[in-house]
């Protein structure tokens, strides 16, 4: 009989493990400019050999004499197709060198000075923080004639706020959790709903949009009373309906609707974590005087790196212990190899963007209406490189046109052929249907069909269901919502 319980057996399998090297190695390569600096600045902090030079300081000497080195020759061939940056693996044979003779180079000398420290240090210590959505509502409240028990009853209020600032509990379950009277509670909801931004702490949409309305002191409008009676013919937008039980005009519920439209759905979000990122293109492609394409890369927030002299010369000499030796030595064999790294990284950005240019050549001649399918596979095999390389080194990145800044995924898409056989890909059809609407009659809007067979008179033949699709990724209202009545 087998006995029930845990036990304790080996096992032998076979994994792949990657050198931590080797995975900060791809991880330079992913990220992107801004996210490679702090990655760099972190190898700073913690690796005494890597210093920075000021961006008008002396380059990194690259006349380093090669020869046999203590790197692990194995660790890095195990992965060599993990790590298949630029013109291939032989790149890194730049790594494979005699530490004794680099550090005893004694050319390039350079002296960090305080000034340099001092702009490092500002960078650590410039970090600040918002004031928060809560604290903002409590600054008001304490400032206005409230008693004690309503300013309690506010805390309890405004740390029930969802993102949009509307409360995510019953008034009554707040006043149970509160230990407080439901007549203290509505107070400081009144009070809450009148500090900014207006409409904070409402129970709803509906809710909010009539208190901003009040607060403008256009309680008599139209639009007041199309959101108090009428707010699901409002969310519809039956305009037609609206204008006959109201006994308007269709004119009058368009201007009533458009005052609507200037209210805040959600005055929670401006005070919201901002997760918009600055974008830094990594690569600018334009044309010079002569019409002649230029591939720029940005090395604006790559701060340059060399090993610091102090420790070549310890090396070179040769008085350290074993210990302190073998210590210097894995701090200077990483810091090699994050130099390496971002070079290649460099390189490898480079020449797929070259190929880009190449491929899409169109499309920075005359715009995204001539983008063309393209998949990551062929890039690959043009820079001899696998296509999992070219996916890590586009990610995170962004290129400057001339008709703009994109996403490097951008420029791969799948498309379709037209009837004289040109390709064309599907991120030009959603230009094209973006367009087609942008030149229809606003009183009489095209429908998904219509676009349909519109585009199969220029050769496109799509689905109806697809040009909904992609009406929707643009953010396009369907027909009825787009209807305007003048």
């Amino acid at each position: 009989m087998p006995t029930q319980g845990f036990q304790q057996v080996q096992k032998q399998t076979q994994s792949l493990v990657l050198a931590p090297q080797l995975r900060q190695s791809l991880k330079i390569l992913q990220v992107a400019a801004l996210d490679l600096r702090n990655v760099i600045l972190e190898e700073l902090q913690s690796n005494p050999t890597l210093e920075e030079l000021p961006m008008d300081g002396i380059s990194i000497d690259a006349k380093e004499q090669k020869s046999e080195s203590s790197f692990d020759e194995g660790d890095v061939a195990s992965h060599k197709e993990e790590l298949e940056f630029g013109k291939s693996y032989e790149t890194f044979s730049r790594m494979q060198e005699d530490y004794r003779d680099y550090y005893a180079d004694e050319n390039g000398s350079f002296s960090y000075s305080a000034e340099d420290e001092e702009r490092r240090k500002h960078f650590f210590d410039s970090i600040t923080s918002d004031v928060s959505l809560q604290e903002n509502l409590m600054r008001q409240a304490e400032l206005s004639d409230a008693s004690t028990e309503v300013l309690k009853a506010m805390e309890y209020l405004v740390g029930s706020l969802n993102d949009s600032g509307f409360l995510g509990s019953n008034i009554s379950d707040i006043a149970l959790l509160a230990g407080l009277p439901l007549k203290t509670v509505q107070e400081a909801q009144r009070l809450l709903k009148r500090l900014e931004p207006v409409g904070i702490g409402s129970t709803d949409l509906k809710d909010c949009l009539l208190t901003q309305l009040e607060q403008r002191g256009e309680k008599d409008s139209p639009a007041y009373e199309i959101i108090k009676k009428y707010f699901e013919l409002l969310l519809r937008r039956r305009i037609p309906e609206l204008a006959r039980r109201m006994g308007l005009s269709p004119e009058d519920i368009q201007d009533a609707i458009e005052v609507i439209g200037t209210l805040d759905p959600a005055p929670g979000r401006q005070f919201s974590d901002d997760n918009n990122r600055v974008v830094i293109p990594d690569v600018t492609v334009e044309q010079d005087d002569t019409g002649e394409w230029l591939v720029t890369l940005n090395n604006d927030f790559i701060p340059r790196l060399r090993i610091n002299p102090a420790y070549k010369e310890m090396m070179a000499k040769g008085t350290l212990q074993k210990k302190e030796k073998d210590y210097l030595q894995d701090k200077v064999r990483s810091s090699k190899f994050l130099i390496s790294s971002i070079e290649q990284r460099q390189q490898t950005i480079e020449r797929i963007t070259r190929q880009l240019l190449e491929f899409q050549k169109e499309f920075f001649d005359e715009g995204p209406s001539k983008l063309k399918p393209l998949t990551m596979n062929k890039v690959a095999e043009q820079v001899g490189v696998h296509e999992t390389t070219v996916s890590r080194a586009i990610a995170n990145k962004y290129i400057r046109t001339p008709h703009g800044v994109f996403d490097f995924k951008y420029f791969f898409t799948t498309g379709y052929q037209n009837d004289s056989g040109d390709t064309m890909s599907n991120t030009s059809v959603k230009e094209r249907i973006a367009k087609i609407i942008e030149s229809e009659n606003s009183m009489k809007p095209y429908s998904d069909q219509k676009i349909v067979d519109i585009l199969k008179e220029e050769g496109v033949n799509i689905a109806r269901r697809t040009v909904a699709k992609y009406r929707e990724e643009l953010g396009i209202l369907p027909t009825n919502l787009r209807r305007r009545y003048d």
